[in-house]
């Protein structure tokens, strides 16, 4: 296949997942629920973060999130009282627990009482080329505040080598604008150019297939050789093929 067939294949491949069928399937339809900027951006904040698994568990354990911080994480966030954050005890996926449910939303409040909200920090700490930089100094400003140490494991730092599959992904559905009604776009000061594709499992092992990736690991070289590839079908928004990628892996098991 020539890359002007490889890209027309996966530019095809991308008007077929890239709609609002989309939704119903994929976890992004949590912040879907909602219609006020920071419950948006919290819900897909939260949603990332738990976003690994089996999909289906993926989706039920956020929509008990969702529930547990009163169905408004804005006002959850900033309002809080003691015993509300106490109910978040009994949350669990996988890895992540009821403590750590506690010190993000306590490192949430902090951002947005004191930095100005997500959009801000990352807007303010990213790079002219890629989000690595963004994310890894998020990570720090997050956990500034009192925490356990194993709740760091729950945000990837690219700086030490991780693809960072579930920011890259919030940052997907905040950044883009598809104009189809699946990823939001309310995100307007950081150029949809310089995105990463949420590199897991699923998309990896498609794009060797295809051999736009030649990396074994699924990690932050993998990333940025992927990234670079993708950046020639279309310099602009090249994450689009992000739909392309986990359709062809998930749905068709190409």
């Amino acid at each position: 296949m020539t890359n002007n067939e490889l890209k027309e294949f996966l530019d095809e491949k991308v008007t077929l997942y890239n709609n609002p069928n989309f939704i119903a399937s994929d976890p992004i339809q949590i912040p879907h629920s909602y219609s006020l900027k920071e419950d948006i951006e919290i819900s897909a904040f939260l949603t990332a973060t738990i976003a690994w698994g089996n999909r289906k568990m993926i989706i039920n354990n956020a929509k008990k999130l969702m529930n547990i911080l009163g169905n408004s994480p804005y006002d959850f966030v900033l309002n809080h009282s003691e015993n509300n954050l106490e109910n978040l005890n009994t949350f669990v996926h996988r890895t992540f627990n009821g403590q750590d449910a506690k010190t993000f939303i306590l490192a949430l409040q902090n951002i947005y009482k004191n930095y100005n909200g997500l959009e801000t920090v990352f807007t303010k700490f990213q790079n002219q080329n890629n989000q690595t930089e963004s994310i890894a100094s998020f990570k720090t400003l997050f956990f500034e505040i009192p925490h356990l140490q194993r709740t760091t494991k729950h945000i990837s730092n690219p700086l030490q080598g991780s693809a960072a599959k579930r920011i890259n992904m919030m940052l997907r559905w905040l950044v883009r604008n598809d104009k189809n009604g699946v990823d939001f776009g309310i995100w307007k000061n950081i150029n949809p150019a310089y995105l990463s594709c949420p590199l897991d499992v699923h998309s990896g092992n498609v794009a060797r297939k295809l051999g736009i990736l030649t990396r074994k690991q699924n990690d932050a070289k993998a990333l940025l050789e992927l990234d670079s590839n993708l950046r020639k079908f279309d310099a602009n928004d090249p994450v689009k093929y992000d739909f392309a990628l986990f359709g062809l892996g998930v749905f068709e098991g190409f």
